[in-house]
């Protein structure tokens, strides 16, 4: 882990302008510009909040909010995790002919998804104001929460990034996954009040992102403390798997240009 870190300090300027570019190359030839950055998530919530708000009557408090807590902390895993399959496929370029540590690239990678997971926050606290929602010194704890969230998925991200060389369908099994933590991580209901008993339980404390999103709505919208105890463990694996991705990156960098 100490190389990681020595590479990090070296090669974090190269991601930040890495990830400039590639936000400026999003909207380059795009009439709205940034504002699709917002206007995406926003469709999406209203989407949501129609669907399962007025169509199948959902009585959550607050529910605007509440859906959109949830796709926002769920779009950032969801980026991470889709985004590293093929990353070192799609920079072949990049790769065969110059070094640079591979997690460097989504570490540039998961700066624009924090750029736009920001952006997504943003848009939250100005519907969390539109619906009176009571904001409380609790709101601190997003930093915490939004801490374990990108080590976990960063975690992720590399041991997907790792073996995403040497398996073709590995993006494949990967969209169907993401597609089923979607659907079982509480977007769009709590899972406490509509899965009660041992799966809503198992859920909450198996799942990592149905975890955060319950802990950042307990803060941002309730008002209450987080479970620190549930913070640190998932903090503890996140480390866990990113030491894992590192290990494996560091062990097989060499061989990355000779399969792609």
């Amino acid at each position: 882990m100490k190389k990681f870190f020595f590479n990090i300090k070296k090669y974090y300027k190269y991601a930040i302008r890495s990830a400039k570019a590639e936000l400026k190359s999003e909207v380059s030839d795009s009439y709205l510009n940034w504002l699709w950055w917002i206007i995406e998530p926003l469709c999406f919530m209203l989407i949501y909040t129609f669907v399962f708000g007025f169509v199948f009557k959902n009585d959550e408090p607050y529910f605007a909010s509440f859906v959109f807590v949830g796709q926002t902390a769920w779009d950032f895993f969801n980026r991470m995790a889709t985004g590293s399959v093929r990353l070192i496929t799609n920079n072949k370029d990049l790769v065969t002919k110059v070094y640079i540590p591979k997690y460097i690239l989504l570490l540039a990678k998961s700066f624009t998804y924090l750029f736009k997971m920001g952006i997504a926050f943003l848009i939250t606290f100005c519907i969390m104001l539109f619906q009176h929602v009571p904001f409380t010194l609790n709101i601190l704890y997003i930093i915490p929460i939004v801490l374990v969230l990108y080590v976990i998925s960063f975690g992720v991200g590399m041991i997907l990034m790792h073996f995403g060389v040497f398996l073709n369908d590995l993006a494949n099994l990967t969209n169907i996954v993401l597609r089923m933590m979607f659907y079982l991580s509480g977007v769009f209901y709590n899972i406490k009040r509509r899965l009660s008993g041992r799966i809503g339980f198992l859920l909450l404390r198996v799942n990592p992102i149905a975890f955060l999103m319950n802990e950042l709505r307990k803060c941002l919208i309730d008002g209450v403390n987080p479970s620190l105890e549930g913070l640190l463990f998932w903090l503890a694996a996140g480390v866990v798997l990113c030491a894992i991705g590192v290990h494996a990156i560091h062990k097989n960098e060499n061989s990355y240009a000779k399969v792609i």
